[in-house]
Parts: structure tokens; sequence; C-alpha cells
């Protein structure tokens, strides 16, 4: 006599995962605020709030947070690439481990964000119905450029999902 078993498991990702995962975005911006003095806690919250949403949607390819001089990526910036684990448990690092003491003289804060190919399938108006709900109001522009590289750094994940981070680390 034969037998065989087949298992089979599927990841539903929900609102509850989308919110651990910006979550953790959130406290490395706390961490950037209490060492650099930016972002203000409306705009964390804020941020926060978009990231859940477009990670709840799938609309998420990557996005930036920090400071800009020259056109420039400064540190300490940090960018999180968001990935479906395809079935694979992921590693979800604990936030933080944010470097003090970089030279932010004449940087201003931002952020920057990229769609994914999800996003561009939609249509304008489903496009445009979906910004409506989201706490910030982006405009297009240029992809900032580094002044130095990223670097991985941490990764977190929840319902098969990720985000992997990386942060601008200087030549020097």
């Amino acid at each position: 006599m034969t037998m065989s078993i087949t298992l089979t498991e599927s990841i539903t990702f929900t609102i509850t995962h989308a919110r651990h995962l910006a979550s953790k975005m959130a406290t490395d911006l706390k961490r950037i605020q209490r060492f650099y003095g930016y972002p203000n806690n409306q705009d964390i919250d804020n941020y926060e709030g978009e990231m859940m949403a477009f990670l709840k949607a799938g609309y998420l390819n990557e996005v930036a947070y920090g400071f800009k001089k020259n056109g420039d990526w400064i540190e300490p910036t940090i960018k999180y690439f968001a990935r479906d684990l395809n079935g694979w448990d992921g590693v979800d690092d604990d936030p933080g481990k944010i470097r003090p003491r970089a030279n932010i003289t004449g940087a201003s804060f931002t952020s920057f964000l990229s769609y994914s190919s999800a996003w561009w399938r939609l249509t304008d108006g489903e496009r445009t119905a979906f910004k409506r709900g989201l706490p910030i109001a982006r405009s297009s522009g240029d992809t900032p450029g580094i002044s130095g590289y990223f670097e991985q750094d941490r990764s977190y994940s929840a319902g098969g999902r990720a985000l992997n981070r990386s942060s601008v680390r200087s030549w020097t």
C-alpha cells in the first residue's frame, strides 16, 4: 500500500501584516528623529499610514526617507524595497541601528516613493481613487542620486511579504 500526503499552505496578507511592517519603518524614523530632529511626529504618522495602504494593496516598489543635499541622498537616509516571499519565511529583524552624528548641514528631510508593477496596471481613475485615501499627497519628481552607496542592513517580514531596508553609507 502506498500513501501520499500533500500539504498546501496559503498566506493571506492582511492589514495587520501591513501595520506590522509599517510600524518597523516608523520606529526607524523615530530613531532618525531622535538623532537629527526630523521628521516630526505627524509626518511619521502620515508615512506609516501611507506605507500600510501601499503594502496592503501591493502597490509599493520602494520608498526612501532621509536627507537630501545637492540632489543626492546622504546619510542617514533609509530605503525600503517591498517584495513577495513566495511562500518562504522571511527574516524579521528588530528596527533601529540608525547611525548617529552624520553631518546633515545644508540638507533637507524628504521622501521618495516608486510604485510596483501592480500600480501601473490600474486605470488612471483607480490610481486617483487610491491616492484620495492617503494621508500624504505626493508629487512626481526625479529619483535622487546618492552621495555614497546603499547597504542592505535590515529585513522586516510578515504575512509572506518583506521590506528589505538599505541605509546610505558614505565612502569615507
